[in-house]
């Protein structure tokens, strides 16, 4: 290969690499900021049997970033927070009754809500439209409606021991 053709490639490939390494350190600081579960949920609608329609609000130095781990929050939300009822939209309890379960199961969560983790079986966006706000100089609030597959994500968890089966006594 001639050394024009070698320094081509390089120059072309560089905005690229460029642009994934900064993508990259977005997503980690997203990360580092969804690991401290800073988000709030409520229900919107009934979902088909099987799922829950939420809305979920987090909070991110990066809208479009902000946006993905929503996702993520919907997940954690359902599993560990619950939601109240909100008009004739039914609430639901926390599948994991005991906070405790997360610290006891960290490895297990930590792998379930890494990128592109298990926690992407169980939840879906509705639709492109996000609410993003503006809170600060350096901050954005994105509220983003969320399908979770209620009955499948507690499946998931009765496998792992983690949430006790229906029916199996108190």
């Amino acid at each position: 290969m001639s050394m024009k053709k070698l320094l081509l490639i390089v120059m072309l490939s560089l905005p690229v690499a460029v642009t994934a390494q900064q993508h990259r350190q977005k997503t980690k600081k997203a990360n580092i900021e969804t690991s401290e579960w800073k988000y709030e949920i409520a229900p919107v609608s009934v979902g088909s049997q099987g799922n829950v329609v939420v809305a979920v609000w987090s909070d991110s130095p990066n809208p479009v970033v902000a946006a993905e781990q929503s996702k993520k929050n919907a997940v954690h939300g359902v599993i560990f927070k619950g939601f109240p009822s909100n008009g004739s939209v039914p609430g639901k309890r926390p599948l994991v009754q005991n906070s405790a379960e997360e610290q006891e199961h960290a490895e297990y969560f930590d792998s379930f809500f890494a990128d592109g983790g298990p926690y992407m079986r169980f939840v879906t966006l509705t639709g492109n439209e996000r609410d993003v706000t503006k809170i600060d100089k350096r901050r954005y609030r994105v509220g983003a409606v969320v399908v979770v597959n209620y009955d499948n994500l507690r499946r998931e968890l009765e496998s792992q021991g983690i949430v006790k089966k229906l029916g199996s006594g108190f």
